[in-house]
């Protein structure tokens, strides 16, 4: 079964001022779409073509670079587009927001760590609040692996995960990584991170 580009859950303008209209449509309908169409290229007559997205991720060190590459890039970005979402920020509560105090010391020292781990990926990456072995821990990973994957340095259950690929950003602020980082915590809805913290705490 082929893979699809999943639509996004709000319209290209809903992150505006902090993610830009354009780079929304760039980013959702020609960066993701590529990484879809190239996917299905990949495992088309393959025993691979059976699989599903998560199978594929999970098994990355044994399927060729391109399903990693695509998958990867296919799975990261249909996690992103869920956790961002317009009129959202703030601070977590609950659970979530008990644990990142409790583990961080608080959300600032949190989001300081989140933005360090950020910044310093070289070159084009992701970054990550998981939880591993029922703790949360930040981690990064290059181009679009991502901590599922049996070749992270760090696995674990993503629970928030930021793209810190140029294509996520330089439309609006270029090369000022760090910006971008600091904006995009106006759009982070933290009930969807709670959720997926729900589960993987499970």
């Amino acid at each position: 079964m082929a893979f699809t580009l999943p639509a996004l859950p709000y319209a290209h303008d809903a992150l505006e001022p902090f993610i830009d209209t354009t780079t929304m449509q760039i980013h959702h309908g020609k960066h993701h779409q590529a990484y879809v169409d190239n996917l299905n290229k990949a495992i088309a007559g393959t025993p691979n073509e059976n699989k599903s997205l998560e199978e594929l991720v999970k098994s990355a060190g044994s399927i060729s670079p391109a399903v990693r590459n695509n998958g990867g890039g296919h799975w990261n970005h249909s996690f992103f587009w869920e956790i961002l979402a317009p009129k959202a920020g703030g601070a977590p509560t609950g659970n979530l927001g008990d644990s990142i105090n409790s583990t961080f010391g608080s959300l600032d020292t949190f989001k300081e760590k989140f933005a360090a781990a950020s910044v310093g990926r070289f070159g084009s990456g992701w970054a990550w609040l998981i939880v591993k072995d029922g703790k949360l821990e930040i981690s990064s990973t290059p181009h679009q692996d991502n901590p599922l994957m049996d070749v992270a340095e760090t696995k674990g259950s993503p629970i928030l995960g930021v793209d810190v690929w140029e294509h996520a950003y330089y439309l609006k602020y270029q090369n000022r990584r760090a910006e971008y980082l600091g904006a995009i915590w106006n759009v982070i809805s933290w009930d969807k991170v709670a959720e997926h913290f729900a589960k993987a705490s499970k």
